[in-house]
């Protein structure tokens, strides 16, 4: 898979961010486009540092729904002054892309590239995208003396200082950013002075934390309602997990021929209950009608997967058996899972923001084409190891479905 890397502040995302964004995949053919969020950015020092969460809740709100797009919050995560360097590294390391990834920079930026952190080694590890922002005319840019691709896409008259002036004098902004980012925007009351106080601002968030519908049932509008829940449901950083999740989900159905959006919306929701607390998880599970196994009743998290199953069937009308099924069994896996289970369950444990994944197993994801039950034994079998390791407890199922992949595979 080739993919680029789109920096910046997004203090907000704007759709002159989002089109940038296709007209990378369009038109130099990318396969995916990683938007990196800047801690703080090593041209805006004195900026964005104060609001990271917002400005990443905005940008994965954004793209909800799209498999094309993902966020990464790799810079957020090391805090401090973000340079690219090394986060064209991590991105290698984790992402295992296809070639160099690309390296979207304006031609504003571009200018004094050669000055930046080792900018030498950027060029031996990406290939540099330089797209327009203030030369409209590819004749009045000045001459960039490195290797570089030039993307001839449009300039859009807005910029996310322009954003935060409009919105703050409420001036024709809210169809320049993204819906979910608009809404964000206004809940949060972002940019603008809170006209009544933080009661006013808490009851908001109360009532906005307490709504539930079922959603308009077509494919691809049913995703992204349930991204949204998901977002909604959870905390950022199990968001981002869950979001990665579905991003492997597509990828590896693309692969073994299964259909990619209902692995996107498996992957998406498969954790949807993790934050549940225990009396409700317990509520839910009972549904199944399955027993309650002594590990379960030590460790009732271990309980969401089959929680979440029950809550997409009583809440939100999903009766897809390969997705329900996926999510049921996707922490401790069953005998005789189907293909979607499968995937879920590999997806959920080796998805690029998991730490200590070791680098072979990601590359059996995306490298050599080895069949779907020999990669589902080899992460089966990595994850036991793992847990071993850690002295976590494993359930007997998994240890029942951990020799039972091995025997089938030495047939």
């Amino acid at each position: 898979m080739r993919v680029a890397i789109l920096g910046g502040s997004f203090n907000p995302v704007h759709i002159g961010h989002l089109a940038l964004a296709d007209a990378v995949i369009s038109t130099l053919e990318y396969d995916r486009v990683i938007f990196v969020p800047a801690f703080i950015s090593p041209f805006k020092p004195d900026a964005d540092a104060e609001n990271p969460q917002d400005r990443l809740d905005m940008l994965v709100s954004s793209i909800a729904g799209d498999p094309r797009l993902t966020v990464d919050d790799c810079e957020l995560r090391r805090k401090g002054v973000s340079y690219t360097i090394s986060t064209v590294a991590d991105i290698i390391r984790r992402y295992c892309p296809d070639g160099k990834p690309g390296l979207v920079i304006g031609d504003d930026l571009a200018r004094d590239f050669t000055q930046w952190y080792k900018s030498d080694e950027i060029l031996e590890k990406a290939d540099i995208i330089i797209a327009r922002r203030i030369y409209r005319e590819r004749m009045d840019a000045p001459v960039f003396l490195f290797p570089h691709a030039a993307l001839d896409n449009e300039i859009m008259d807005i910029s996310s200082s322009n954003m935060r002036e409009r919105i703050a004098q409420d001036k024709n902004w809210r169809y320049l950013t993204p819906a979910g980012a608009r809404t964000i925007i206004e809940d949060r009351r972002l940019y603008k002075p809170l006209s009544g106080g933080l009661e006013e601002l808490e009851a908001m968030k109360k009532n906005a934390s307490t709504r539930s519908f079922a959603p308009t049932v077509a494919p691809f509008s049913q995703i992204v309602y349930m991204e949204n829940e998901v977002r909604r449901l959870v905390s950022p950083s199990r968001f981002l997990h869950s979001r990665n999740t579905a991003l492997l989900c597509y990828d590896l159905c693309v692969r073994y021929g299964l259909d990619p959006l209902k692995g996107y919306l498996a992957g998406v929701v498969h954790d949807i209950c993790k934050s549940f607390p225990k009396e409700e998880l317990f509520r839910l599970a009972r549904k199944d009608g399955e027993e309650m196994t002594k590990m379960e009743r030590k460790k009732p998290s271990l309980l969401h997967a089959r929680a979440g199953a029950a809550l997409l069937k009583e809440r939100y009308s999903i009766q897809d058996e390969a997705v329900l099924e996926a999510v049921h069994c996707h922490t401790t896996g069953k005998e005789n899972m189907g293909p979607l289970a499968k995937i879920v369950f590999m997806a959920d444990k080796i998805e690029v923001s998991r730490p200590e994944v070791k680098p072979s197993l990601r590359e059996l994801c995306v490298r050599p084409r080895i069949g779907l039950d020999e990669l589902f034994a080899v992460v089966l079998e990595e994850t036991v190891t793992f847990l071993m390791a850690k002295e976590q407890d494993i359930s007997e199922g998994t240890f029942r479905l951990l020799d039972s992949m091995i025997r089938k595979s030495k047939r």
